[in-house]
């Protein structure tokens, strides 16, 4: 207990309230599935009870064999056998058990994280790096799912087996327990000073993890444009420099860890050697038989073995804590506020309204100044001015992924009812973002994600409107053609129209596209739009786009400017 107080202190060290917070998060885990953790925890116990029965039948077995007691070899050698076998089998059921149970807590957490995180707010993601994110769902998740179902098991079953053993030897011999317990002082202060570092290592070792990791992605996402530029080299020395902060890191931590542990196991093998001098000279002085210094030996490596893993479980609760305040740190992150307006899915058609809207970012950056904007059902509207000047952010806001910093964004139903727009209301959205968004599988995979039960007949129509039909049914398969990760095996235009294809499956009434028609030529451009139009598909089109030609196709036009918004009209 000592220890564990000590432990304690170093923590409280480095983050008081922190630590308690990922202490008390693990206890819910725990409580949540503590009818798992105590189905292991009993087949553990029932197994050293059984090693330990072992190594007591082993004395009366050697004694009846040499001579010293007469009459057990039978019932000694009969336990022994029963101890051994039973030892394997519950050896391979709680195997079985742990593997069943630890695969399905870390999937029910790894879904729960998941889902934390499609639904957290849309700044709130912001600093998070993608491979970030995908480390703390496996390696953290890992790390704790199975500290969560072995922790507490392996604390009973290495306390019992400690104290069992212990208690053996000081009932035949209390020397040769004190003997076998000399070591502990000395593990007890190594294991203290190891801790602090291995918090600190343990958080660098998942920064960098992640960081590689997003590198890695990031790369292979791009990698027609590393081709094209012809900097693959470059990116192999980048990712060789990363890989050499890791592993200076990891050898670092690895050097300091193998001078912990020699140390410790001298300390462990002196400790034996004075067992087995005592045991030894004990049995020349004829004080013990050979069958007690054949399980004074065995306990001895038993006591120690078991306190190790007492000190090891301490240690392990860093590396849990460490993982459990990561995955904390995404679950905890504010979400998106998805409440359905009352009555608002009632309306069958919407007007979009901002009045006297300002937005800036968290990081500082002001980006849209006091404007307004209106969308009636029917217009065409087209969004325009120079690269990041706010034209994607104002589709956030009407998205419903920020909020306005001043004003008000809202919208009207055809009863007049005003809606707030939040996340709640992005039912009345389709969306094509900017870029490749194309998923890899079949086509038809593609456009159902957002219309499950979409017919071969409303693919085609949404194809044909998209202007994508001509090219998707030259391939042999149509719709069921498979394309590669991020599209591959199709242009940046074919990719384009597939996604408004997608968009417009959803059947909403307004139809956001941003720099949707970028790789487009200006004849697609145009019969493009005027298929939106006439499809019947969408009441109400707003393009974004840096493109002023393309303004032509609408029927009212806002341009972004430093920042500020202003409707202009070209007919003027």
């Amino acid at each position: 207990m000592a220890f564990f107080r000590s432990a304690k202190r170093q923590f409280d060290k480095e983050s008081p309230e922190q630590m308690k917070r990922e202490l008390g998060w693990l206890w819910g885990r725990m409580l949540e599935y503590r009818r798992m953790i105590l189905l292991v925890g009993i087949l553990g116990l029932c197994g050293t009870v059984m090693s330990l029965v072992s190594s007591v039948a082993s004395k009366y077995l050697i004694d009846a064999v040499t001579g010293y007691s007469t009459g057990t070899i039978g019932r000694a050698a009969a336990m022994m056998v029963t101890m051994m076998v039973g030892s394997l089998i519950l050896q391979a059921v709680s195997s079985r058990v742990s593997a069943s149970v630890h695969i399905r807590v870390r999937n029910r957490m790894q879904h729960t994280t998941y889902g934390r995180i499609l639904r957290a707010a849309w700044e709130a993601l912001e600093p998070y790096r993608s491979g970030d994110l995908l480390n703390r769902l496996n390696s953290d998740i890992n790390t704790v799912a199975d500290g969560i179902i072995s922790f507490l098991p392996s604390l009973v079953t290495s306390g019992v087996k400690f104290l069992g053993a212990f208690c053996i030897m000081m009932y035949y011999d209390p020397t040769m327990a004190l003997i076998a317990l000399i070591g502990a002082p000395v593990t007890l202060l190594l294991s203290r000073f190891l801790m602090g570092k291995l918090r600190r290592h343990n958080l660098e070792m998942k920064e960098l993890t992640g960081e590689v990791m997003s590198f890695q992605e990031d790369s292979f996402r791009n990698l027609t444009s590393i081709k094209a530029f012809a900097v693959t080299d470059r990116y192999e020395e980048e990712m060789g420099k990363l890989q050499g902060e890791y592993a200076d890191a990891y050898l670092s931590f690895n050097s300091f860890q193998i001078g912990m542990s020699s140390l410790l196991s001298l300390v462990g093998m002196l400790v034996t050697a004075a067992c087995f001098c005592w045991g030894v000279y004990q049995l020349w002085a004829g004080e013990i038989t050979y069958g007690s210094m054949t399980m004074f030996l065995q306990l001895a490596t038993t006591l120690r073995s078991s306190f190790s893993a007492l000190v090891s479980l301490a240690q392990q609760t860093i590396s849990i804590t460490t993982s459990a305040g990561r995955i904390m740190a995404v679950e905890e992150l504010p979400g998106e506020n998805a409440e359905v307006p009352a009555g608002f899915g009632e309306e069958a058609e919407v007007e979009v309204s901002l009045e006297r809207v300002s937005f800036q970012y968290q990081n500082g950056d002001s980006v849209l100044h006091t404007f307004d904007f209106t969308a009636r059902p029917g217009d065409q509207i087209a969004i325009t001015g120079p690269s990041g000047e706010g034209k994607t952010t104002l589709l956030r806001l009407l998205l419903g992924l920020v909020a306005p910093c001043e004003g008000t964004a809202e919208l009207v139903g055809g009863s007049g009812t005003r809606y707030p727009i939040t996340a709640g209301t992005r039912s009345v959205f389709a969306y094509v973002p900017q870029g490749n968004s194309v998923f890899s599988g079949t086509i038809a995979q593609n456009l159902r994600i957002v219309a499950p039960e979409a017919t071969e007949a409303e693919m085609e129509q949404a194809l044909k409107t998209a202007c994508a039909w001509e090219f998707v049914k030259q391939f042999p398969e149509g719709v069921h053609h498979p394309l590669g990760a991020g599209g591959r095996g199709i242009s940046e235009g074919q990719a384009q129209r597939l996604a408004i294809a997608r968009a417009l499956l959803r059947k909403a009434p307004v139809l956001l596209l941003d720099e949707a028609t970028s790789g487009l030529d200006v004849a697609t451009e145009r019969r493009l739009m005027e298929n939106l139009r006439e499809s019947g598909l969408v009441r109400t089109c707003i393009l974004v786009t840096h493109r002023p030609g393309s303004a032509e196709f609408c029927n009212r036009t806002y341009e972004i400017h430093h920042g500020h918004v202003t409707e202009v009209d070209y007919g003027a």
